[in-house]
């Protein structure tokens, strides 16, 4: 009995070797599982190592240079002394905010890998030095009293400037620590890619004989890692909107979660970003019309004094209206967008004022379709235009010269064109100011205004629309605008 219960006992040896395969089978699978995990644990720890230390310079991106600029004006004329800084609440001492980020920045230098991070970091470095060389000048002539216009003088072609850069080299490194964050993904997906072509080979070696319970244990872990291999493909691509949401108990939900959560982390600094490049060029808007309004207004007031002095009141009152009208529309509550037709008014008004000043050498039509009215547009993207026609184009015309303003709706698009018969350019200066235009506004070093309209065009409607320019010498010039259809909504642009 015994031994027929042995040899029932041997009747299963098929059984032991299928186990004894599928133990083969998975040694390999586990080594490769391993490999995984400790990829995805080195992603991590990496991860969370460029999120700290992004973290870390946001926080003097944010807050060191507007310190310093107040702490150190402040003693320089004499709000505070350096030795009762401390009493001051509201201020810090400079010393201490150099020594902190130097600190802070240098052990950064330990832990940054990539080159580009690493260059910014020294260039940091080295303005701090010179930063606190600085503030050692200004300290010096504090202590020596009498000193206040070479100390403010230090202030703006010195300290103010090193704090600019300072800030610069803190954006640069967080720009490419964000970059860093972005290959690290891309390794990640092609040890996820590699895992899954190894995966594959075994697989396909044992189905014959686990067909069932390996197929099981293919879906656990491909199909997440498949779907986490396509999620991170899109994150790579920009869509920070989009989440693995894997509700898997092992290591790929840890994966998930921070793959999602550093979707999420990217997001709020991509948007960040796109405030902060906002606000650059708001600030860049700013400058235009700082560099418009108070010549354009001096020379205005000019003509009106003229020809009040003549006894023309009747153009006098006039030409008051139009730059009432003028400077209302300018201001537009702080709009970025306005209406077709508040554009028009507003180059209307412009080209009104210009004409009583320049009536012996300008003439001017504006025809715009006022189907197109109700669409919005951007605030002072026409006028730069009539205005680079106007100085650049009539002025140094000899005969009379003459610009015409045209809007019309051409299919799903609008098109404005600012004509002029003036001076015109040669094909060479045209192709230069072509290629100033397609530059960032603050890398061009002429065309300011057009570069100015061309990149708040691309970065409010698209890279598909903007400004071209054509132009024969001694012929005149016309610049093109196209922009969506977009109707103005209440309370846009506010």
């Amino acid at each position: 009995m015994a031994d027929g219960q042995r040899n029932e006992k041997i009747k299963y040896p098929l059984k032991m070797k299928i186990v004894l395969l599928m133990i083969v089978a998975l040694v390999p699978l586990l080594g490769i599982a391993v490999y995984l995990i400790a990829a995805l644990v080195n992603y991590r720890d990496s991860y969370d190592s460029i999120v700290s230390n992004m973290t870390i310079a946001n926080n003097y991106n944010l807050n060191f240079k507007e310190e310093l600029d107040e702490s150190i004006y402040k003693l320089a004329v004499g709000y505070v002394s350096f030795n009762n800084i401390q009493e001051e609440k509201s201020l810090k001492d400079p010393y201490d905010l150099i020594g902190e980020l130097r600190t802070d920045f240098r052990e950064l230098m330990t832990i940054t890998t990539d080159r580009e991070s690493l260059a910014w970091l020294q260039s940091l470095l080295r303005n701090i030095d010179t930063l606190e060389d600085r503030i050692d000048d200004v300290r010096i002539n504090v202590e020596a009293g009498e000193r206040y216009d070479e100390n403010m003088e230090l202030l703006d072609n010195n300290v103010y400037i090193l704090t600019e850069l300072i800030q610069d080299d803190i954006q640069y490194y967080i720009y490419y620590q964000t970059k860093s964050i972005e290959d690290l993904t891309d390794q990640l997906n092609e040890q996820i890619s590699t895992f899954l072509v190894l995966c594959a080979w075994l697989i396909g070696a044992a189905v014959v004989l686990v067909m069932i319970i390996f197929s099981l244990v293919l879906k656990s872990i491909t199909n997440p890692l498949e779907r986490l291999c396509k999620v991170t493909e899109r994150i790579a691509k920009g869509e920070f909107t989009v989440r693995a949401k894997i509700h898997t108990k092992d290591e790929i939900r840890i994966l998930s979660d921070s793959v999602d959560n550093m979707a999420e982390k990217l997001r709020i600094m991509m948007n960040q970003i796109k405030d902060d490049e906002r606000k650059v060029r708001d600030a860049e808007l700013r400058l235009l019309q700082e560099q418009i309004n108070p010549h354009f207004l001096y020379n205005t007031l000019d003509t009106i004094v003229w020809l009040i002095e003549g006894n023309d009141r009747e153009e006098a009152v006039s030409m008051v209206v139009s730059l009432s009208e003028f400077f209302r529309l300018v201001l537009s509550k702080g709009k970025e967008f306005i209406t077709i037709r508040e554009e028009e008014m507003h180059i209307r008004s412009y080209l009104e004022i210009q004409h009583a000043r320049y009536r012996d050498i300008l003439e001017y039509d504006i025809s715009i379709d006022p189907g197109i009215y109700k669409y919005k547009i951007l605030k002072l993207m026409l006028q730069p235009l009539v205005e680079n026609a106007l100085y650049h184009g009539i002025k140094y015309k000899r005969a009379k010269g003459r610009i015409d303003i045209t809007g019309k709706q051409e299919g799903d698009l609008i098109r404005f064109i600012v004509r002029d018969n003036g001076v015109g350019m040669e094909e060479t200066e045209l192709e230069r100011l072509r290629e100033e235009i397609r530059k960032p506004c603050k890398e061009t070093q002429k065309g300011f205004g057009l570069a100015n309209v061309n990149e708040r065009i691309r970065m409010n409607f698209g890279m598909e629309y903007g400004m071209e320019i054509e132009s024969v010498k001694n012929e005149g010039t016309c610049v093109s605008i196209t922009i969506p259809m977009e109707y103005f909504g209440e309370g846009e642009g506010s």
